[in-house]
Protein backbone atom coordinates (compact mmCIF):
# COMPACT_ATOMS: atom_id res chain seq x y z
CA UNK A 1 0.00 0.00 0.00
CA UNK A 2 1.31 3.45 -0.84
CA UNK A 3 0.12 6.75 0.46
CA UNK A 4 0.55 10.37 -0.41
CA UNK A 5 3.86 11.84 -1.51
CA UNK A 6 6.11 13.13 1.23
CA UNK A 7 6.11 16.94 1.46
CA UNK A 8 9.23 18.68 0.20
CA UNK A 9 8.82 21.36 2.87
CA UNK A 10 7.38 19.58 5.90
CA UNK A 11 5.19 21.23 8.50
CA UNK A 12 6.74 21.69 11.97
CA UNK A 13 5.27 18.45 13.37
CA UNK A 14 6.59 16.49 10.37
CA UNK A 15 9.98 18.16 10.73
CA UNK A 16 10.23 17.09 14.36
CA UNK A 17 9.28 13.52 13.48
CA UNK A 18 11.92 13.36 10.75
CA UNK A 19 14.50 14.75 13.16
CA UNK A 20 13.67 12.19 15.86
CA UNK A 21 13.93 9.39 13.32
CA UNK A 22 17.28 10.63 12.01
CA UNK A 23 19.35 11.07 15.18
CA UNK A 24 20.79 8.25 17.31
CA UNK A 25 21.40 10.09 20.60
CA UNK A 26 19.83 12.74 22.77
CA UNK A 27 20.35 14.76 25.93
CA UNK A 28 18.01 13.47 28.64
CA UNK A 29 16.80 15.89 31.30
CA UNK A 30 15.44 14.55 34.58
CA UNK A 31 14.66 15.97 38.03
CA UNK A 32 17.12 14.92 40.74
CA UNK A 33 15.37 12.60 43.17
CA UNK A 34 17.91 13.14 45.95
CA UNK A 35 20.78 15.37 46.96
CA UNK A 36 23.22 16.17 44.19
CA UNK A 37 26.81 15.49 45.20
CA UNK A 38 28.40 18.56 46.75
CA UNK A 39 25.26 20.69 46.33
CA UNK A 40 22.63 19.36 48.69
CA UNK A 41 18.89 19.45 48.39
CA UNK A 42 16.90 17.87 45.60
CA UNK A 43 14.96 18.89 42.47
CA UNK A 44 18.07 20.00 40.62
CA UNK A 45 17.82 19.49 36.84
CA UNK A 46 20.08 16.66 35.68
CA UNK A 47 21.10 16.16 32.04
CA UNK A 48 22.77 13.07 30.61
CA UNK A 49 23.62 11.52 27.25
CA UNK A 50 21.46 8.62 26.05
CA UNK A 51 21.30 6.51 22.91
CA UNK A 52 18.01 7.02 21.11
CA UNK A 53 15.86 4.79 18.95
CA UNK A 54 12.20 5.14 18.01
CA UNK A 55 9.28 2.83 17.41
CA UNK A 56 7.44 2.73 14.10
CA UNK A 57 5.41 5.83 15.02
CA UNK A 58 8.58 7.75 16.01
CA UNK A 59 7.95 7.57 19.77
CA UNK A 60 11.38 7.69 21.47
CA UNK A 61 12.85 4.52 22.98
CA UNK A 62 15.53 4.50 25.68
CA UNK A 63 17.40 1.52 27.13
CA UNK A 64 18.39 2.52 30.66
CA UNK A 65 20.19 0.90 33.57
CA UNK A 66 18.52 0.89 36.98
CA UNK A 67 21.90 1.93 38.39
CA UNK A 68 22.04 5.16 36.38
CA UNK A 69 21.28 8.46 38.06
CA UNK A 70 18.75 9.42 35.40
CA UNK A 71 16.82 6.17 35.92
CA UNK A 72 16.55 6.74 39.66
CA UNK A 73 15.31 10.22 38.88
CA UNK A 74 12.60 9.21 36.42
CA UNK A 75 11.37 6.44 38.69
CA UNK A 76 10.59 9.15 41.24
CA UNK A 77 9.21 11.57 38.63
CA UNK A 78 8.57 10.22 35.14
CA UNK A 79 8.49 13.67 33.53
CA UNK A 80 11.52 14.09 31.29
CA UNK A 81 12.84 16.22 28.47
CA UNK A 82 14.85 15.07 25.47
CA UNK A 83 16.93 17.37 23.31
CA UNK A 84 17.33 15.96 19.80
CA UNK A 85 19.97 17.85 17.84
CA UNK A 86 20.18 17.97 14.06
CA UNK A 87 22.88 20.66 13.85
CA UNK A 88 25.99 18.46 13.48
CA UNK A 89 28.34 19.53 10.69
CA UNK A 90 26.84 22.99 10.19
CA UNK A 91 29.19 25.95 10.08
CA UNK A 92 26.72 27.82 12.28
CA UNK A 93 24.85 25.28 14.45
CA UNK A 94 22.27 27.86 15.46
CA UNK A 95 20.87 27.80 11.93
CA UNK A 96 20.03 24.09 12.22
CA UNK A 97 17.03 22.26 13.59
CA UNK A 98 16.77 20.99 17.15
CA UNK A 99 13.79 20.01 19.23
CA UNK A 100 13.12 19.65 22.93
CA UNK A 101 10.57 16.94 23.68
CA UNK A 102 8.63 17.03 26.94
CA UNK A 103 6.91 13.86 28.03
CA UNK A 104 6.78 10.91 30.38
CA UNK A 105 9.04 7.85 30.28
CA UNK A 106 7.15 4.60 30.77
CA UNK A 107 8.76 1.18 31.09
CA UNK A 108 8.04 -0.93 28.01
CA UNK A 109 8.37 -4.72 27.88
CA UNK A 110 7.60 -5.28 24.19
CA UNK A 111 10.33 -7.60 22.89
CA UNK A 112 9.87 -6.38 19.31
CA UNK A 113 10.71 -2.82 20.39
CA UNK A 114 13.77 -3.98 22.31
CA UNK A 115 14.89 -5.84 19.19
CA UNK A 116 14.38 -2.68 17.14
CA UNK A 117 16.48 -0.73 19.63
CA UNK A 118 19.32 -3.25 19.55
CA UNK A 119 19.29 -3.35 15.74
CA UNK A 120 19.65 0.44 15.76
CA UNK A 121 22.43 0.24 18.39
CA UNK A 122 24.35 -3.05 17.98
CA UNK A 123 26.56 -2.24 20.96
CA UNK A 124 23.48 -2.55 23.19
CA UNK A 125 23.31 -6.29 22.45
CA UNK A 126 26.01 -6.80 25.08
CA UNK A 127 23.84 -5.54 27.93
CA UNK A 128 20.23 -5.50 26.70
CA UNK A 129 19.57 -8.82 28.46
CA UNK A 130 20.90 -7.73 31.85
CA UNK A 131 18.28 -7.67 34.61
CA UNK A 132 19.08 -4.09 35.55
CA UNK A 133 18.49 -2.74 32.01
CA UNK A 134 14.98 -1.89 30.89
CA UNK A 135 13.41 -0.31 27.83
CA UNK A 136 11.41 2.90 28.22
CA UNK A 137 9.02 4.44 25.71
CA UNK A 138 8.54 8.19 25.93
CA UNK A 139 4.99 9.51 25.61
CA UNK A 140 5.71 12.94 24.12
CA UNK A 141 3.21 15.55 25.32
CA UNK A 142 4.66 18.62 23.62
CA UNK A 143 7.71 19.56 21.56
CA UNK A 144 9.55 22.83 21.10
CA UNK A 145 11.13 23.09 17.66
CA UNK A 146 13.83 25.62 16.82
CA UNK A 147 14.59 25.25 13.12
CA UNK A 148 16.76 28.35 12.73
CA UNK A 149 16.39 32.03 13.51
CA UNK A 150 12.73 32.97 13.88
CA UNK A 151 11.49 29.47 13.02
CA UNK A 152 10.25 28.44 16.46
CA UNK A 153 7.16 26.38 17.20
CA UNK A 154 5.42 24.65 20.11
CA UNK A 155 3.82 21.43 18.81
CA UNK A 156 1.37 19.02 20.41
CA UNK A 157 2.96 15.62 20.92
CA UNK A 158 0.14 13.73 19.25
CA UNK A 159 0.75 15.65 16.01
CA UNK A 160 4.33 14.40 15.87
CA UNK A 161 3.61 10.69 15.97
CA UNK A 162 3.09 8.78 12.74
CA UNK A 163 0.03 6.66 12.00
CA UNK A 164 0.78 3.02 12.90
CA UNK A 165 1.56 0.67 10.02
CA UNK A 166 1.25 -2.79 11.61
CA UNK A 167 1.84 -4.72 8.37
CA UNK A 168 5.14 -2.92 7.81
CA UNK A 169 6.15 -3.37 11.45
CA UNK A 170 5.53 -7.11 11.20
CA UNK A 171 7.57 -7.34 7.99
CA UNK A 172 10.45 -5.15 9.21
CA UNK A 173 12.79 -7.88 10.53
CA UNK A 174 12.56 -9.85 7.26
CA UNK A 175 13.02 -6.75 5.11
CA UNK A 176 16.10 -5.66 7.07
CA UNK A 177 17.65 -9.13 7.01
CA UNK A 178 16.96 -9.52 3.27
CA UNK A 179 18.46 -6.15 2.33
CA UNK A 180 21.58 -6.71 4.44
CA UNK A 181 22.14 -10.28 3.22
CA UNK A 182 21.22 -9.98 -0.44
CA UNK A 183 21.54 -6.31 -1.36
CA UNK A 184 24.51 -4.92 0.57
CA UNK A 185 25.98 -3.36 -2.59
CA UNK A 186 22.67 -1.65 -3.35
CA UNK A 187 22.58 -0.20 0.16
CA UNK A 188 26.05 1.30 -0.35
CA UNK A 189 24.96 2.84 -3.66
CA UNK A 190 21.79 4.20 -2.08
CA UNK A 191 23.80 5.65 0.80
CA UNK A 192 26.24 7.32 -1.60
CA UNK A 193 23.35 8.79 -3.61
CA UNK A 194 21.96 10.20 -0.36
CA UNK A 195 25.26 11.92 0.40
CA UNK A 196 26.56 9.42 2.96
CA UNK A 197 30.27 8.70 2.74
CA UNK A 198 32.08 5.39 3.09
CA UNK A 199 30.94 1.83 2.54
CA UNK A 200 29.65 -1.05 4.60
CA UNK A 201 26.24 0.53 5.19
CA UNK A 202 23.66 -1.80 6.68
CA UNK A 203 19.95 -1.26 7.15
CA UNK A 204 18.87 -1.09 10.79
CA UNK A 205 15.20 -0.22 10.36
CA UNK A 206 12.37 0.68 8.05
CA UNK A 207 9.25 2.71 8.79
CA UNK A 208 6.59 4.47 6.71
CA UNK A 209 8.85 7.50 6.22
CA UNK A 210 12.13 5.83 5.20
CA UNK A 211 15.04 3.60 6.20
CA UNK A 212 17.75 3.80 8.84
CA UNK A 213 21.35 2.88 8.04
CA UNK A 214 24.54 2.32 10.02
CA UNK A 215 28.19 1.93 9.07
CA UNK A 216 30.43 1.47 12.10
CA UNK A 217 29.85 4.48 14.31
CA UNK A 218 28.02 6.48 11.63
CA UNK A 219 24.27 6.50 11.15
CA UNK A 220 22.29 7.67 8.15
CA UNK A 221 18.74 8.12 7.00
CA UNK A 222 17.10 7.90 3.57
CA UNK A 223 13.59 9.30 3.32
CA UNK A 224 11.00 7.75 1.04
CA UNK A 225 9.31 9.76 -1.70
CA UNK A 226 5.95 8.25 -0.70
CA UNK A 227 4.59 6.78 2.50
CA UNK A 228 4.76 2.97 2.66
CA UNK A 229 2.65 0.75 4.90
CA UNK A 230 3.43 -2.86 3.96
CA UNK A 231 6.10 -5.11 2.50
CA UNK A 232 4.94 -4.70 -1.10
CA UNK A 233 5.07 -0.92 -0.96
CA UNK A 234 8.42 -1.08 0.80
CA UNK A 235 9.85 -3.29 -1.93
CA UNK A 236 8.63 -0.91 -4.63
CA UNK A 237 10.19 2.09 -2.94
CA UNK A 238 13.47 0.30 -2.23
CA UNK A 239 13.68 -0.78 -5.87
CA UNK A 240 13.05 2.81 -6.95
CA UNK A 241 15.83 4.07 -4.63
CA UNK A 242 18.25 1.42 -5.88
CA UNK A 243 17.53 2.19 -9.52
CA UNK A 244 17.90 5.91 -8.91
CA UNK A 245 21.23 5.30 -7.16
CA UNK A 246 22.50 3.37 -10.20
CA UNK A 247 21.78 6.39 -12.38
CA UNK A 248 23.62 8.79 -10.07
Amino acid sequence: MTGKEMPAHPAPAEQVRRLIRRVDRAALGTRMAGAAAGIGGDAWPYVSLVLLAVDQTAAPLLLLSDLAEHTRNLKADDRISLLVDGTAGLADPLTGARATLLGRARRCDERSLLARYVTRHPSAAGYAGFEDFNLYRVDVEVAHLVAGFGRIHWIDGAAILDTPAPALAAAEPDIVAHMNHDHADALDRMAAAAGLSGTGWRMTGIDPDGIDLRSGGEVGRIDFAVRVEDAGAARAELVRLAQAACRT
